[in-house]
């Protein structure tokens, strides 16, 4: 096995010393971009020894303008497969057919065409298979809600190498969300905060240590999607959500508390720390200034001897500075935030052609 090669390092190679030689010769003139974007550990920068068994290697994208796709895609695609190295800094350029899972591995060749990944592609395409959207039109609070986090960051990770299609900005156009989606999300994630906080102690207390442990699990995964949101970064799937997290830069502050919460012996040790975790969000959301400030003590959930923040309340405040219509209608009549918000089925999460149907619950 050949020494490894972060993959988004390994994709920025295979353009400059492989395609893009050959790009130059046969094809001079050509306007397009290239970019290693979309699925990929490597796209995220979290690839390791592990990564290169399935769907990692020498693989890019190329984007052409629309007009020319369909003519100029078979004569570049049949061009990289006679003038593509079958090796490359050690690794095989040839990749199998799909497996039954849809992955795809490297495959060692020495002759013959190569059955390479550079993707051609164009912008408008590459949107609507990855993401359902097409770019031609415009973006709605429902389409904002529908798009699934890990897509999102999928498109605004990773590299671009070359760019004469303005991929740059279609990229720039995805980074975040408007102000007023940004808000209602905030106020959806304090939300599901409010619905839950109270029940971790009533478990505990009612003798549900077990029950007691996942509601108190579900809080610290509310939290963190909460401080992807203060910090207005997408948060990944969740094999690399905990490492996602640890690169924001409140997790030196709140990575011991939730190991506190998750190591508790018992539900009054753990509503401490939880209590500690709800004061401090709070504390960092009052400090983004986008709203009055909100009170940061925890106090009892009525007569009973659990600690709450009161997220639903926290949620209300959020809700009034809500400015555009159709979003103030939407946060009206309910506040269950977006697709990571209220799903983590990954048939859901992974498919976009259950976006136009998951868009009926934004609309009046």
């Amino acid at each position: 096995m050949p020494e490894f090669i972060p993959g988004l390092q390994l994709s920025e190679l295979f353009y400059k010393e492989a395609v893009e030689p050959i790009l130059h010769a046969k094809f001079p003139g050509l306007v397009y971009a290239a970019a290693r974007l979309g699925h990929g550990s490597e796209v995220l920068g979290f690839d390791d020894d592990m990564s290169r068994d399935h769907d990692w290697g020498p693989r890019l994208t190329l984007f052409l303008p629309e007009d020319v796709l369909d003519s100029e895609k078979p004569k570049i695609d049949e061009a990289l497969k006679n003038d593509l190295p079958h090796q490359f800094h050690g690794y095989s350029t040839n990749w199998s057919l799909p497996h039954e899972d849809q992955t795809l591995a490297l495959v060692e060749s020495s002759s013959g065409p190569i059955h390479h990944r550079v993707e051609i592609t164009s912008t408008r395409r590459f949107l609507l298979e990855y993401i359902g959207f097409d770019i031609a039109g415009e973006l709605t609070p429902a389409d904002w809600l529908t798009f699934p986090q890990q897509k999102l960051l999928g498109i605004t990770a990773g590299k671009v190498f070359h760019d004469e299609v303005e991929l740059k900005a279609v990229r720039e156009y995805f980074s975040w969300y408007p102000l007023d989606v940004w808000l209602y999300l905030l106020a959806s994630a304090w939300q599901r905060i409010g619905q839950e906080e109270h029940l971790m102690g009533r478990a505990g207390e009612a003798c549900s240590e077990i029950g007691s442990i996942l509601i108190a699990s579900r809080l610290v995964q509310d939290i963190m999607w909460l401080c992807f949101l203060m910090e207005k970064r997408f948060a990944p799937y969740p094999k690399w959500f905990g490492q996602a997290f640890s690169q924001l830069k409140r997790s030196v502050e709140l990575t011991p508390i939730f190991d506190n919460v998750l190591r508790s012996k018992n539900w009054q040790e753990r509503d401490q720390w939880l209590a500690h975790a709800y004061e401090t969000a709070i504390r960092i959301f009052n400090g983004l200034g986008i709203t009055d400030k909100i009170p940061e003590q925890t106090t009892l959930f009525y007569n009973r001897p659990f600690r709450v923040i009161w997220g639903g309340k926290i949620a209300g405040q959020i809700v009034k500075w809500i400015k555009e219509p159709l979003v103030k209608r939407i946060s009206s009549r309910l506040l269950i935030g977006n697709i990571d918000l209220f799903t983590d089925n990954t048939d859901l999460l992974e498919d976009p052609q259950f976006r136009k149907v998951l868009g009926q619950l934004f609309k009046e």
